[in-house]
């Protein structure tokens, strides 16, 4: 799937992916569901999927909101950059260890839908042209958007793949 260009191909190519993930993991059994990937990985089990993506939806929204109201705030928090954020990745997962399958599920579909509709409040312009929103630098607020939506669910639906794979291997 390419990468979307447009407000309409952005919000289908999310909502498509989003479901995809969602209906390969309801498929699974709650006994699949809950067991721990069979490969090495930072996320040990769906739930830290869904963790992972909920934590980025959160930095999408804090930086759409904080920078609309006109208060500078960079899409990582301090003191991550492009190069440091795997560690910060690391401490979403740490973080996270209490937390349920369940409440993982309920916490992606809250800011699934709150980013969706965040998004659809954006022109194709808005997000799709450079130098719109000067706190989106060199890029577009559509192609963070992406990042944190479409591509995200796919890059989460190729590791829920390999576990599923894993599953039926054992």
């Amino acid at each position: 799937m390419a990468r979307p260009t447009t407000k309409n191909d952005l919000i289908n190519f999310a909502e498509k992916n989003y479901q995809k993930l969602m209906d390969k993991i309801n498929s699974l059994s709650v006994q699949e569901q809950n067991k721990s990937f069979a490969f090495e990985d930072r996320d040990k089990n769906i739930r830290d999927l869904l963790i992972h993506l909920y934590e980025w939806h959160l930095l999408w929204m804090v930086w759409v909101k904080e920078n609309q109201k006109g208060n500078e705030h960079s899409f990582l928090p301090e003191p991550y950059n492009w190069r440091t954020y795997p560690t910060m990745n690391e401490k979403i997962w740490k973080k996270h260890q209490t937390t349920s399958l369940e409440e993982a599920k309920a916490s992606i579909d809250k800011t699934h839908q709150e980013i969706m509709q965040m998004i659809d409040g954006f022109s194709n312009q808005e997000l799709f042209s450079k130098g719109v929103f000067a706190w989106t630098g060199g890029t577009t607020l559509g192609s963070y958007s992406a990042s944190v939506t479409s591509s995200h669910y796919l890059w989460a639906l190729k590791k829920l793949n390999r576990h599923i794979k894993s599953l039926k291997a054992s």
